[in-house]
């Protein structure tokens, strides 16, 4: 959120100097600062999130690296004096827990030159291959490690919100007793203060 509303400070100014920079960093402070504490935000979101985007920056890179790595292996392919390509399909199982895990997965390896997801059913992967020597490692590729890596981070993300909320609910339940205590005693008090004027 904070360098969201440092780029939303440079954009709306239009310009890039030090004295907008300065002045896009503390206002930017303060607005984050605001968030905080009246928008159920906190720094420790900040972090989580920030770790997600530097998470889906890196698959972005190495999904580049990866493209233009197979665009040089199919031109290797067609230039060269191989006798004959032999085209494959190839169906493989990932252990992408999540529907869109399982999509992004598909999608790289679809933009990947060379392959092509034919179909996709729950983890059930079928894809063309434009060569057998393309398919090697298709199950353990270094897509399905960074997007694992995210589905997991996500899911820690989850367990802890869970975890906070049983501790919520926990803590309302003792209160809730508490208070259920201190009625029946003051009721009792009660009691006896009318048993005594009774007797007098």
């Amino acid at each position: 959120m904070y360098l969201l509303y440092f780029l939303l400070w440079v954009i709306f100014n239009g310009a890039f100097t030090l004295e907008i920079c300065l002045f896009g960093l503390l206002i930017s402070a303060a607005v984050f600062a605001f968030t905080c504490k009246f928008m159920d935000y906190s720094l420790e979101k900040e972090k989580r999130n920030m770790r997600k985007i530097f998470r889906f920056l890196r698959y972005i890179w190495v999904l580049v690296v990866e493209i233009v790595k197979a665009n040089f292996t199919v031109i290797h392919m067609i230039i060269s004096e191989r006798e004959e390509i032999e085209p494959a399909l190839v169906a493989f199982q990932s252990n992408m827990k999540t529907p869109a895990g399982r999509a992004f997965l598909a999608n790289a390896i679809t933009l990947t030159p060379g392959t092509i997801t034919v179909m996709l059913e729950e983890s059930d992967y079928l894809v063309h291959c434009l060569d057998e020597s393309l398919a090697a490692g298709m199950d353990d590729s270094v897509f399905v490690e960074l997007l694992s890596d995210l589905e997991q981070e996500k899911e820690r993300k989850r367990e802890k919100e869970q975890s906070q909320e049983q501790k919520q609910e926990q803590i309302q339940e003792q209160k809730q007793e508490q208070s259920q205590e201190q009625d029946e005693g003051g009721e009792q008090d009660g009691k006896r203060d009318t048993g005594a004027g009774d007797s007098i």
